[in-house]
């Protein structure tokens, strides 16, 4: 069974930046179709950076377009979050596609394994 797990989350000034990474255990990330999401309290889930199974496709959410990058290797997906805002603070969430995939997408009801997620606060 596939497993995620974050880490790198934590606290972080507004302008800062925090790297996020998300372990896979039973697969090699590098032929899957990945995406970062978020959900902040009471709201729906945002897809934040996707990446398609090839890695040449990615997909950002306007909010985060210039400040946020995606990427990975065999064994973790990253996201790079840059000149964070308080309005990023959340918890973030890596999760899979378990189809072969070349177009990015980060329709979250089509990710079929998702991590646990890793709390982010930006504050001052």
């Amino acid at each position: 069974q596939l497993q995620l797990e974050e880490s790198g989350g934590g606290l972080v000034r507004p302008g800062g930046s925090v790297r996020l990474s998300c372990a896979a255990s039973g697969i090699a990330l590098d032929a899957y179709a990945v995406g970062w999401f978020r959900q902040a309290p009471g709201k729906e889930r945002e897809g934040v950076s996707c990446m398609g199974s090839t890695g040449a496709s990615t997909h950002y959410a306007d909010s985060v377009k210039g400040r946020f990058t995606i990427s990975r290797d065999n064994e973790e997906v990253y996201l790079e979050m840059n000149s964070l805002k308080p309005e990023d603070a959340t918890v973030y969430s890596c999760a899979v596609r378990s189809i072969w995939i070349v177009q990015a997408a980060c329709n979250p009801q089509r990710y079929d394994y998702w991590g646990q997620g890793t709390q982010v606060t930006v504050s001052s």
